[in-house]
């Protein structure tokens, strides 16, 4: 038994160390020297304070912000706490869920009562979460059924706004993967700096 037993022991402190510590310390520093903006969250800043991460959405409720895609997260408690990257995931609920219906039908309520003048269909991006919670774009449809909204809360003219979203809108990466996006914290942060 001796003869088996060492051998084991020796062969899992060995891969422990090479897989548990040598590579991923190996990774972690490759990935800091080569990309160390994204190794770092690619975080954004404003006044040289980290305001957020460019890959996890943020809740804007105010009508002169774009808001983005509703969040299905929840806290340690269970209680929802949008984008909670400690907790990442979907509602779950089947599109056949009256739950999930409730929350869709609720969703497009709040976002005519903040723009009564738009009479436009809402794009489904705004009243479902996405499959993690964290999403931090919406579609440029998703963009312009907002732009009225924020044009008038901050006093500005459309056409402003909406070349504002045109610049933060995003093409498919590598042309081909995806859909064009437009990442809601940037294009709110570009907002802000007009003011």
């Amino acid at each position: 038994m001796n003869l088996q037993l060492r051998p084991a022991l020796v062969s899992f402190v060995a891969l422990s160390i090479l897989t548990g510590l040598a590579y991923p310390v190996l990774v972690a520093g490759l990935a800091k020297v080569i990309f160390p903006r994204q190794a770092a969250g690619s975080l954004l800043h404003k006044d040289g304070k980290v305001i957020g991460s460019e890959l996890i959405g943020q809740s804007f409720t105010d009508p002169g912000h774009f808001w983005g895609r509703p969040s299905a997260t929840s806290g340690p408690d269970g209680k929802p706490l949008p984008y909670n990257g400690g907790n990442s995931g979907g509602s779950n609920l089947a599109s056949s869920n009256p739950d999930l219906k409730k929350a869709v039908e609720e969703r497009i309520a709040i976002l005519k009562a903040a723009d009564v003048e738009q009479q436009g269909p809402v794009p489904v991006d705004l009243v479902t979460a996405s499959g993690s919670g964290l999403d931090p774009h919406i579609s440029p449809a998703a963009a312009a059924f907002q732009v009225h909204r924020v044009a008038k809360a901050r006093g500005l003219d459309e056409a402003t706004v909406r070349a504002l979203v045109e610049t933060r809108t995003e093409p498919p990466q590598f042309g081909v993967l995806g859909d064009a996006c437009v990442n809601v914290l940037k294009l709110n942060m570009d907002l802000d700096g007009l003011r």
